[in-house]
C-alpha cells in the first residue's frame, strides 16, 4: 500500500537539497519526491518504509521531524498550468555547508611561450 510521508527538514541551500534527494531517492518503492524549501517540507509518496525515509533524511540533513504519515491523496483530474517555483537561494551562510570554503577568481589566460630544445 502506498503511503505519503511528510517530514520537516532543514534545507538551507541547493547542495543540502540535492544531498537529501539523493539519499531518499535510493530507497526501493519511492514513487514521488517533493521538496518545498520555503516551508522546509519533504514529501515522499510510495511503498517505501517511512522509518527508513526518516533515517535517511536525518543522515542527510541532520534534522528530520515527522509531520504526517498516511495514504496519498486521490489523483486530481484537472489540468492546471505548471507554475514553477523560484529556486532556493544558495548562500554562503548555510550552516550545513559552512565548513566548505568558496573561492571565486577570475580566469587568467597564461601567456603561451614557445619552448624548444635544441
Amino acid at each position: 500500500m502506498a503511503l505519503k510521508t511528510v517530514l520537516k527538514v532543514n534545507v538551507w541551500c541547493q547542495k543540502c537539497q540535492k544531498k537529501l534527494l539523493q539519499s531518499v531517492c535510493e530507497l526501493q518503492g519511492v514513487d514521488k519526491i517533493e521538496v518545498d524549501a520555503e516551508a522546509s517540507l519533504l514529501t515522499v509518496t510510495g511503498e517505501a518504509d517511512p522509518c527508513e525515509i526518516v533515517e535517511r533524511a536525518r543522515k542527510a540533513c541532520k534534522h528530520a521531524e515527522v509531520v504526517n504519515i498516511g495514504p496519498p491523496p486521490p489523483p486530481q483530474k484537472e489540468n492546471k498550468p505548471d507554475q514553477s517555483k523560484p529556486q532556493a537561494h544558495c548562500s554562503d551562510n548555510c550552516p550545513t555547508c559552512r565548513h566548505i570554503g568558496v573561492i571565486q577568481w577570475e580566469q587568467w589566460d597564461e601567456p603561451r611561450f614557445m619552448c624548444s630544445i635544441l
